[in-house]
């Protein structure tokens, strides 16, 4: 990861489904860390889709999940008040504590599932050809990074301090090409002259995937906020 640091041959990013991976009975978009566990799970095992099912929901749509095939753990945070606690509250006059909690659900692409009806909603279109997404673009121009298009692999050089991505037609969704922008750009804030992060870690070790997970994260922000 010292030389370059980038997402690797073509098939690992140029392939996606939507902007936002999403619930295909319901229609709701998934949010959090299972935007990024999901991202990662098409990515890992080339999924044509961004639609995903429970177990149960792929009988309700009419199919089933087929035999053999291993979904993806997603999960769900929020918080309750147990009516003992709204009890003793009540008694005290005192706020209602309530106590926080996860649960896990695992889902399967529609493209693990066959059988399914008409039910289940179809992946949106594709975005236009030649989108550009402003704040986006803002944030390239305003990086201070040598920033280059072309080839067919993208990454981020230290030691040059330049980001390279191949051209935006050459993404199957617009959206990717900036996720891969970003991405990048979220390598060179380490550069010695930023935040001064180790960009040194080989792959596969902690630090390799602890500078994978920041990168992620700086891809996933600002897409969020165009979808």
């Amino acid at each position: 990861m010292g030389a370059a640091l980038g997402q690797g041959g073509r098939g690992r990013w140029l392939r996606s489904g939507p902007a936002l991976p999403r619930n295909a009975l319901t229609g709701r978009n998934y949010s959090g860390i299972n935007i990024l566990l999901l991202w990662g799970e098409v990515i890992a095992k080339g999924h044509p889709s961004q639609s995903w099912l429970t177990f149960r929901q792929a009988r309700q749509a009419g199919g089933a999940v087929r035999k053999g095939e291993h979904g993806c753990m997603v999960v769900y945070a929020d918080r309750f008040i147990p009516e003992t606690e709204k009890a003793r509250a009540q008694d005290s006059g005192e706020a209602a504590r309530a106590i926080p909690f996860l649960k896990r659900f695992t889902v399967f692409n529609v493209a693990q599932c066959e059988g399914l009806e008409n039910k289940v909603l179809p992946d949106p279109a594709p975005l236009p050809e030649r989108e550009t997404i402003p704040i986006a673009e803002e944030v390239i121009a305003a990086s201070g990074v040598d920033f280059r298009m072309g080839g067919d692999k993208a990454y981020y050089m230290p030691s040059l301090d330049i980001v390279q991505v191949p051209p935006q037609l050459a993404f199957f969704e617009q959206i990717n090409f900036y996720r891969t922008c970003l991405h990048e750009l979220t390598h060179a804030t380490g550069h010695v002259s930023r935040l001064a992060r180790d960009l040194s870690h080989g792959f596969g070790t902690a630090g390799y995937a602890r500078e994978e997970l920041i990168a992620l994260s700086g891809q996933s922000a600002p897409c969020l906020t165009h979808t």
